[in-house]
């Protein structure tokens, strides 16, 4: 029997979750959803809470550091699907308290489809084990994409202030990130029209993430610089 295979409660991903908010992101979320349904700190301002550090966070994911924790969770905050505060009776702890907002989920879950976001239980059937076996697959891949930094460096670049948690933007990076676009790619985009679209107030409306990071963020990244092209064509201009 191999030591590395399933002798032990595995870490479950629910595909069409990680495609949404992101791989790193449905991990933690689920894990979390696992201790809220054990959790005794029950009717906190009307949600059950759990609280951990994340250094015992990094306990239960060994496979990431402290760090790509602290910025996941700090990721699902900006989403909105995890709510944090601090009830200890020691104003000196600063450990953080969790919850998550599961009207939020709901939402999310509903453009996702149900039958893509059923629980694989550990005594699972032969089905459940292939579920399990693809979900393993998937939870190999490096995927953590640099969201905010995109998202801020755009802010920073074009004195705009686009949400972090929006996750319209999120969808259009992730889909970047997909054809295998990277960090560096994102930003020579951003530098490019924002050196040509900045100044011009008939086009600096364009620089926004469904104009820059759409279905043009190629023909974008090609462009050569200092060159002008202000024709319909060269814009994704969908709302």
């Amino acid at each position: 029997m191999s030591r590395v295979l399933i002798n032990e409660s595995p870490v479950m991903i629910i595909p069409s979750l990680a495609t949404k908010i992101g791989l790193n992101e449905a991990v933690v979320l689920q894990q979390l959803h696992f201790w809220l349904g054990i959790s005794k700190h029950e009717d906190i301002i009307g949600r059950t809470w759990v609280y951990n550090s994340y250094e015992e966070w990094q306990k239960q994911l060994p496979f990431w550091s402290v760090s790509t924790i602290k910025r996941t969770i700090r990721s699902l905050e900006m989403l909105g699907l995890v709510l944090s505060d601090n009830f200890n009776q020691m104003k000196m702890d600063k450990t953080k308290w969790y919850s998550i907002d599961y009207e939020k989920v709901q939402k999310l879950e509903a453009s996702v489809g149900e039958h893509e976001v059923t629980p694989i239980e550990e005594n699972a059937s032969e089905e459940g084990m292939e579920k399990t076996e693809e979900a393993a697959i998937l939870s190999t891949v490096k995927n953590e994409i640099p969201y905010t930094e995109i998202i801020s460096y755009l802010n920073e670049k074009t004195g705009k202030k686009f949400r972090l948690g929006s996750i319209k933007t999120r969808q259009l990076i992730h889909a970047r990130y997909g054809e295998g676009f990277t960090l560096e790619d994102f930003t020579r985009v951003i530098d490019l029209k924002s050196a040509e679209w900045q100044s011009d107030s008939a086009w600096n409306k364009f620089l926004r993430p469904e104009t820059l990071f759409g279905s043009k963020f190629e023909s974008y990244l090609n462009q050569q610089e200092g060159k002008k092209r202000m024709t319909v064509e060269d814009f994704n201009l969908d709302d």
